[in-house]
């Protein structure tokens, strides 16, 4: 990954307004931001066992993967 550089738009002050991202630093944040509304979304549903997930996937058609394959 490439070093993150931010470049900031500045107002007559010297305050800053915006900021200029790279592109995948952008998208990088947009995922992340994902990930977090997912984690809110579901803070309330009750956690299910290891077991219980690999019998989802298997009654999905997706077999769970043993751990050293």
């Amino acid at each position: 990954m490439s070093a993150r550089r931010e470049q900031f738009v500045v107002d007559e002050r010297g305050k800053r307004r915006s900021v200029i991202l790279s592109v995948s630093h952008y998208q990088q944040m947009l995922e992340d931001l994902h990930d977090l509304a997912v984690v809110a979304e579901r803070r309330k549903e009750a956690p299910i066992s290891l077991a219980e997930m690999k019998r989802r996937l298997r009654s999905h058609g997706r077999p769970a993967k043993r751990r050293n394959e």
